[in-house]
């Protein structure tokens, strides 16, 4: 069995570590939520946005990378009721890019029902 060295750099490495651990688990819960958004402006996403009403998708944005909350103007305390996206717009819902679907900027606001998911299929 091979003895785990006490050497100052392991030490100092588990120490690094932990603090990092505690400094996230710390965090507002929109503090990790922007990192975690950060990470997925790094690694990239395809989700896939749904406005449901009356249990029907009444418009569907594919390829969308990630789903932001707008801020105020007086600061990143208030948030405002409604959540931002670039997309294409699946105007015929088939999870596909057809010609003429566009990507476009929307909002979707704090009343309305969304669901955002990992598309079940690769984007092309």
């Amino acid at each position: 069995m091979k003895k785990i060295s006490n050497s100052p750099k392991v030490f100092a490495g588990v120490i690094a570590v932990l603090l990092m651990g505690a400094s996230i688990w710390s965090c507002t819960q929109e503090s990790q939520n922007k990192i975690s958004r950060s990470i997925q402006n790094w690694t990239g996403t395809n989700g896939v946005v749904d406005v449901v009403s009356n249990g029907k998708v009444m418009y569907r944005w594919i390829q969308v990378d990630k789903l932001s909350t707008a801020t105020s103007t007086e600061g990143p305390k208030d948030a405002r009721a409604y959540r931002f996206a670039y997309g294409v717009m699946d105007i015929n819902q088939n999870f596909i890019a057809d010609d003429g679907e566009k990507k476009v900027y929307f909002e979707v606001g704090d009343y309305a029902t969304y669901v955002f998911y990992e598309s079940p299929f690769p984007s092309k």
